[in-house]
């Protein structure tokens, strides 16, 4: 069964480069504009912008499970050493947690949009704030793994491959 699967390439993956930093910033990206751009609509008194902000956090929550799936794939073939163990649980555990944050504030987000579009609760900006302090702090867990740690990099891999870490 297992020569079924393809072969792991110099970074230790199935596919030609890590598919996760590339899904993942379509989260990133979607979950802060979600905070700006209810901050623009609400100061600026620009309601269409409320909308914007509704699909952005759409596709945050919609990729968000994309980029998890990808990454427990991912981190599964990573060969977490020393510090880097805990670090990529920590990351991960954030990242279900941001799963969950995600989908609640939509569901919460709807909710509002169907009573009035036009309008947002000052509740729901703490609430975006919240979430763009996670997105940072997931942005910060996940950098150190790349470029502290190395995960799924050439030179740490061969490292690995050696026995030398």
């Amino acid at each position: 069964m297992l020569e079924l699967l393809p072969a792991l390439n110099d970074r230790n993956l199935p596919w030609p480069d890590t598919l996760h930093p590339i899904v993942v910033h379509f989260v990133i990206a979607s979950a802060l504009l979600v905070v700006v751009f209810d901050l623009i609509a609400l100061v600026a008194r620009k309601p269409a912008l409320l909308e914007v902000s509704f699909w952005n956090l759409l596709v945050a929550t919609a990729t968000i499970f994309v980029a998890i799936i990808v990454g427990q794939v991912e981190a599964g073939l990573a060969n977490p050493y020393g510090a880097s163990r805990e670090l990529l649980n920590q990351h991960t555990t954030l990242g279900w947690a941001l799963a969950g944050v995600l989908s609640v504030l939509t569901a919460w987000r709807y909710v509002i949009r169907l009573r009035d579009p036009q309008q947002l609760p000052l509740a729901f900006l703490g609430a975006g704030a919240l979430l763009g302090a996670l997105v940072v702090v997931q942005v910060v867990l996940g950098d150190r793994l790349i470029w502290v740690y190395g995960l799924h990099t050439v030179p740490v891999v061969d490292a690995l491959r050696r026995g030398l870490v």
